[in-house]
């Protein structure tokens, strides 16, 4: 026997044109507030939140934005735990921290691109000091190569440390905060997570791959009403932290590079004010919200009037 088939009255369909047109016109309406909002904050910024007793989880504390960081929390008043490959420079890091806050600081020499390393490290550290209630993946590396000149082994270590560093972080650390009701995971991509550059081919996907992570992360915590973690992306330009050996750009006075202190400061207002996505300096989340509804040939020549990227590595350097 054949299925009946439901004939829809001309009146169900007036009204569901009518449903339908009601939910576009709230979607407008809501997108026209966030907007307002979107300009409001970014000339008045929400007040910093307290992280005086906070414990807060660094990666890459041993150099860079990471020690930057190191210092700001516990200035600020936060636990600072901070995981390095390099034990030395690690250890030095949090030797000042000490002696210049008080005990606030405990390094751990951890490689976070190895998950079994990650899960042994976390849990000293849950037994030591406590649980994490702020996260900052910030450990990364970057190789400035033509794409053909990249190893086998470079481009596997940096989608290792910049991409599944982040996953295993989250798959130790998510669970616990869900439990715990409360913390904060930020995520440190890149500019050239939002625009692709040459000469970084592996760097620039591992840095697509962190917005999208965060991205999932953010809609996972949206669709449980009673998920209470916080979530932040940045996105910084170029840093001078030495992994860059040789930049460019047309315009050098206003994309000049950035100096890891006030990347970190830019970080730590981020999570301090809640925000979801910030890039350091503001102007280029703005930039890629708008230039992406554009014909992707204008998008080109934009690319080609700022001309700003990296060059590939010296050959000695290989």
């Amino acid at each position: 026997m054949k299925a009946m088939k439901h004939k829809t009255h001309p009146w169900e369909k007036f009204f569901q044109g009518i449903e339908i047109t009601l939910y576009i016109l709230r979607w407008f309406l809501q997108m026209i507030y966030y907007l307002c909002e979107d300009v409001f904050r970014f000339f008045f910024p929400r007040q910093l939140k307290s992280v005086e007793k906070e414990i807060v989880l660094i990666t890459g504390t041993g150099h860079g934005i990471g020690k930057e960081l190191a210092f700001k929390y516990a200035q600020a008043g936060a636990i600072v735990v901070g995981w390095d490959f390099n034990k030395e420079n690690n250890e030095n890091t949090f030797k000042e921290i000490n002696e210049k806050y008080g005990k606030r600081g405990h390094p751990y020499t951890c490689d976070v691109s190895n998950l079994e390393d990650i899960k042994a490290t976390a849990k000293k550290v849950s037994e030591e000091v406590g649980d994490v209630t702020i996260l900052i993946a910030n450990a990364g590396i970057l190789y400035c190569r033509q794409v053909q000149d990249y190893t086998p082994m470079e481009m596997k270590k940096i989608i290792d440390t910049n991409v599944m560093q982040l996953l295993w972080l989250i798959h130790v650390y998510f669970p616990i905060m869900v439990k715990n009701s409360y913390g904060h995971i930020v995520g440190i991509s890149s500019v050239t997570g939002l625009y692709a550059s040459r000469n970084m081919l592996p760097y620039s996907c591992s840095k697509y791959a962190v917005r999208g992570i965060m991205e999932a992360l953010r809609e996972e915590i949206r669709a449980d009403k009673s998920n209470k973690v916080k979530t932040t992306v940045i996105y910084p330009y170029m840093v001078n932290t030495g992994m860059i050996k040789v930049s460019r750009s047309r315009f050098q006075h206003f994309l000049k590079m950035l100096e890891p202190e006030d990347v970190a400061e830019g970080i730590i207002a981020a999570q301090r004010t809640e925000m979801e996505e910030v890039s350091i300096p503001g102007i280029w989340r703005v930039v890629n919200n708008v230039v992406r509804i554009l014909p992707r040939k204008a998008i080109k020549r934009l690319i080609d009037l700022l001309d700003a990227g990296v060059e590939p590595d010296p050959i000695d350097s290989f």
